[in-house]
């Protein structure tokens, strides 16, 4: 079995992972550095490419919706997680740090986008944040599995 996992599994259910939809990015992240050859560096790479792009994506939607709707008709049919507006209306692309987070990260992208926040500060604070969530997960994967 091992040998049919390849990085593109990684990259696509980091994918997947940042969207609604359900995935185990970390789970397989963890397992992939235990039981094959990958270096945790090509590992957190391809992670944070993968759950970046998800992420980017539900900006994208939030950006596009914008146009069909006004913010406040979006937030009332879309029902957005109102903690997600506080954050993103108050702090900006910074929050963007924690779209990490289950349930309130997917939210927090989506807002960004239907508040129009800039493509490049979402693509930094979004890919940081990923990164750093994978790079400790993968730093501390020895005290994990013990």
């Amino acid at each position: 079995m091992a040998e049919n996992i390849t990085l593109s599994s990684l990259f696509f259910s980091a994918l997947l992972s940042s969207t609604l939809l359900p995935g185990g990015s970390e789970i397989l992240l963890l397992w992939m550095k235990s039981q094959l050859s990958y270096s945790a560096w090509t590992l957190l790479l391809v992670a944070t490419a993968g759950n970046t792009v998800g992420a980017v994506s539900s900006w994208g939607v939030g950006w596009i919706l914008t146009h069909r709707w006004s913010h406040e008709q979006q937030v009332r049919k879309q029902k957005l997680h109102p903690k997600a507006i506080h954050w993103i209306t108050r702090y900006g692309a910074p929050i963007l740090l924690l779209s990490w987070l289950p349930l309130i990260g997917d939210a927090l992208c989506l807002a960004a986008g239907w508040f129009r926040l800039p493509f490049l500060p979402v693509l930094f604070f979004i890919g940081t944040g990923k990164a750093v969530r994978y790079g400790l997960l993968l730093a501390l994967q020895p005290a994990l599995s013990a």
